[in-house]
């Protein structure tokens, strides 16, 4: 669901055409959020989803309309429109959705400059003017880059598309918690990575296609980066384990850092923290003991309160 600009390039390069569209604008109960997306192809294959299947047909027959006469379009869909009744959205939500033939109103170069900074974890935001179609890229708009938010400016006119990278999920300590989390992290769109330096317990067995790191953690975290996008979830007990990858998190940007452990367990390691030097400021933003208070009461409960929590820090704050 996150790679719909790779696709468009893809079936773009390869002489297949290409329709990129965007959710641009939503009211009342619209089932996907501003900033999703879906890519035709000109022989009418689609991936992504811009409706969550209400309205996706309707879209395919536009784009293929789009690509042949090569403008863009702006669709509108709700309870008011007939034809949203046909298609299936008849929720009380309304959606309008960009669509923007590759190659023609969405240059390749431009495409190809936004997955390239994709690729390289950097966050972009792609802008067009839907009354000129005017379009740039930009890491200008740090505020709804931190919040992951897609919209209109103030002008009403100049959409602004959020790409940030994948969410990465870092778990130091390939225990049982780890086991159950990575599946769930890895549904809600993270990449996912485990650093143990115990290769029975960090196995391609015990955590199929997940990135496994058997260096020490400090090593691990430097090899894989830390930045604004990432959670680092420290799961070993031992602080000769989890403590220098701690250290490395809290010099870093990282959004959520979790720490298992009781609220003894806990304040002894922000003793540790101080006397290696970091702030009481610093510190406060380690979750411990991990997770949300839910009384959860084995690996996998623990695992949705770790997620819960990552979500809340991500979303809120």
């Amino acid at each position: 669901m996150d790679h719909m600009p790779e696709i468009a390039l893809e079936w773009h390069r390869a002489g297949r055409r290409a329709a990129l569209c965007t959710v641009v604008e939503t009211w009342g109960s619209a089932p996907r959020r501003i900033g999703s997306q879906l890519v035709v192809s000109g022989d009418g294959e689609m991936m992504g989803s811009v409706s969550g299947g209400c309205v996706e047909g309707a879209v395919v027959v536009e784009a293929l309309e789009a690509m042949d006469v090569g403008a863009r379009r702006m669709l509108q869909y709700g309870v008011s429109d007939g034809d949203a009744f046909a298609v299936g959205l008849a929720c009380g939500g309304t959606i309008r959705i960009l669509v923007e033939p590759v190659g023609s109103t969405l240059p390749e170069n431009l495409l190809s400059a936004l997955v390239d900074a994709r690729a390289e974890r950097k966050a972009i935001a792609y802008m067009v003017n839907v009354d000129t179609g005017e379009r740039s890229l930009s890491n200008d708009y740090a505020k709804r880059l931190r919040s992951d938010r897609s919209g209109f400016e103030e002008d009403g006119v100049t959409f602004v598309g959020v790409h940030n990278p994948p969410l990465h999920l870092i778990c130091v300590g390939a225990v049982h918690i780890a086991q159950a989390l990575i599946p769930m992290a890895r549904a809600t769109g993270y990449d996912c990575s485990v650093i143990d330096p115990r290769e029975s317990f960090a196995s391609d067995v015990r955590f199929p296609g997940t990135t496994l790191l058997h260096d020490w953690p400090d090593e691990a975290v430097a090899a894989l980066g830390l930045d604004a996008r990432t959670a680092l979830v420290l799961l070993t007990h031992d602080p000769k384990l989890d403590d220098p990858a701690l250290e490395a998190g809290l010099a870093a940007e990282c959004f959520y850092i979790g720490a298992l452990g009781s609220r003894r367990t806990h304040a002894k390691r922000l003793e540790r923290m101080a006397e290696a030097g970091f702030t009481a400021e610093q510190t406060d933003r380690i979750c411990g003991p991990i997770g949300l208070n839910i009384g959860a009461a084995n690996p996998s409960e623990i695992a949705v309160s770790i997620l819960a929590e990552m979500t809340q820090v991500l979303r809120q704050t």
